[in-house]
């Protein structure tokens, strides 16, 4: 089973077969909106709206530990997550798919473990993201003709609002290739969980470093919208090849840190 984050308009009968939607409770509550349950080819898919399908949740709200942890009730061994995502380099034109290697937490009011009640687990991030995932992300993308980059840092930030130019200025210069506002805590949750995780970061805009530029919401959904196809077609081609024996150390972390 497969799990896919940010999922609005995924469940699309063209590529996802026998789709169902479920409710599946949590002990942290319930999750964005209900599961929609299928398959693509021969391998099962969980899919959930981060934001519900009306988009009402806004990105401090997003009850992360409640989807990451019905993914994992659902049997998910991995995630893919979609996100929109402002470009801090020239080189990563809007249109542009990004691939994260590494992320910096600018957040300020989310939960970031399931462990802060019971015990303390300090467990390993220096590599956050899946590197196998990664790979075959960008090898599909590559056969489908599309634009991407294979590595990038990602920065979230709380939201709602868009940064500023100081900000948008100030994180360029610690590194930082893209910035949005759901990569944390997912991603640090799923390595709890031994989950693998991938963003899938598509570039809608330069954010407001660059000249006169500015950004809104409306550019950001006229983006997403156009490249919503292309994103469709890597996670129906990606999906099928992702073995159900891991090569990688993403759920060997956990159990090092005794989860």
């Amino acid at each position: 089973m497969i799990g896919i984050i940010g999922g609005s308009g995924l469940e699309d009968p063209r590529i996802i077969k026998d789709f169902e939607e479920k409710e599946i409770p949590t002990p942290f509550g319930k999750p964005s909106d209900k599961i929609v349950l299928g398959k693509i080819e021969k391998t099962g898919v969980a899919i959930v709206s981060r934001h519900g399908k009306k988009h009402s949740i806004n990105p401090t709200n997003v009850p992360y530990k409640a989807n990451i942890w019905a993914l994992k009730e659902l049997g998910c061994t991995h995630i893919l997550a979609t996100t929109a995502c402002g470009s801090l380099r020239e080189k990563i034109r809007p249109g542009q798919i990004i691939f994260p290697d590494q992320f910096i937490d600018f957040t300020k009011k989310r939960g970031y473990t399931f462990f802060d009640s019971e015990k303390v687990m300090h467990i390993p991030l220096a590599d956050p993201f899946c590197h196998c995932l990664s790979k075959m992300l960008a090898k599909t993308a590559k056969e489908l003709g599309l634009e991407f980059h294979e590595k990038g840092t990602i920065i979230t930030i709380e939201g709602p609002r868009f940064s500023t130019r100081a900000e948008s200025k100030m994180f360029r210069m610690l590194g930082a290739d893209i910035v949005n506002m759901s990569t944390v805590p997912e991603v640090i949750l799923a390595r709890e969980l031994g989950i693998c995780y991938q963003s899938i970061a598509m570039a809608t805009d330069y954010d407001c470093w660059k000249g006169a530029e500015t950004v809104d919401i409306e550019t950001v959904m006229k983006a997403m919208a156009k490249n919503s196809e292309n994103v469709k077609k890597l996670i129906a081609k990606t999906i099928p090849k992702i073995p159900a024996k891991k090569s990688c150390e993403c759920e060997e972390h956990a159990k090092k840190a005794g989860i």
